[in-house]
């Protein structure tokens, strides 16, 4: 789904929620029930630059929540926690190798060639979730918690136990 397969409304409310249309949007990745955007879709090249965001945190509500979070020091706990806890470390490597999969395989063809054409393929493989290198550093709550929402991401599992963004209320 390109934007040109969005509907109106959907368009219309993913403005709203940004502010501005983004490129690249492929399709919205995750929604409410009420059918609010929540998780965009995005490709893996924009503009012949590699975007190696896969999902986009979309949701005006979510992204409050999430800087409050981030902004009360937890990246960095969660990171201590990460450099202490070697099964929760396994299972985020994981989660960055899953992602790398799915990337690719959500890739369209068309960016997969222009990507080889510009010399960039080894670096999709070396971005994980939200386009980071270092597998061991959370950098984005915001990205790890849009690869929860469309696939599985501990950290993003670990925010809805301890914030529980999961029950908050999504509006446009």
């Amino acid at each position: 789904m390109s934007n040109s397969q969005l509907t109106q409304e959907q368009l219309e409310i993913i403005n709203q929620q940004l502010g501005r249309m983004p490129r690249g949007v492929i399709k919205i990745a995750h929604e409410t029930e009420k059918g609010i955007p929540t998780v965009l879709q995005t490709r893996s090249l924009v503009a012949d630059k590699p975007f190696p965001t896969m999902y986009w945190l979309c949701s005006k509500d979510l992204h409050k929540a999430i800087n409050k979070i981030e902004t009360s020091g937890w990246t960095k706990s969660i990171e201590q926690r990460l450099e202490e806890d070697e099964d929760l470390r396994d299972v985020f490597y994981k989660n960055h190798q899953q992602y790398v999969k799915a990337r690719w395989e959500a890739m369209l063809p068309e960016d997969n060639a222009r990507l080889e054409d510009l010399g960039y393929i080894k670096l999709f493989e070396q971005y994980g979730i939200g386009g980071i290198t270092n597998w061991t550093k959370v950098r984005c709550l915001h990205m790890q918690y849009a690869h929860h929402l469309c696939g599985e991401n501990i950290i993003g599992q670990l925010m809805d136990q301890e914030f529980e963004l999961n029950k908050l209320v999504i509006n446009i």
